[in-house]
């Protein structure tokens, strides 16, 4: 397989694909969709989907940026997570992984998602500052 034109302009992927048989090109592409599935930001995710953040934001009933905060957060409530990925048509699963055993699908969270808010926390209560009590 080429890498470069006669030219000497570098060959597209989809150039090089078109070369391929059609069963060795199938493989190719199933290897391909594997090794993304094995980690995908949920922007990524959504992104292949083919969904843009404000027709997900009317899925989850929330405005687009509510959806752009949940992209850029690293720690997500599991709640928040399920419903992500269910209003792009996806199901979640938690798997939990050990070094002398297969993987492990953990199951008692399929009723943990609750409809996602956005909005203005609630402030946590003010407390007051205590004093140490001296020591007898």
């Amino acid at each position: 397989m080429k890498t470069r034109h006669k030219t000497g302009a570098p060959v597209t992927l989809e150039a090089m694909m078109a070369e391929l048989p059609a069963a060795r090109r199938r493989k190719v592409e199933t290897q391909a969709r594997q090794l993304i599935a094995e980690e995908m930001t949920l922007r990524d995710l959504r992104k292949a989907r083919r969904m843009t953040q404000r027709r997900l934001a009317a899925a989850l009933k929330i405005g687009q940026d509510g959806v752009s905060r949940i992209e850029q957060r690293s720690d997500l409530l599991l709640s928040t997570l399920q419903n992500y990925v269910s209003a792009m048509g996806g199901s979640l699963e938690i798997v939990a992984s050990f070094p002398d055993r297969p993987p492990v699908v953990v199951s008692g969270f399929e009723e943990t998602a609750a409809p996602y808010r956005v909005g203005k926390s609630r402030p946590l209560p003010k407390v007051s500052p205590t004093k140490p009590k001296p020591m007898r």
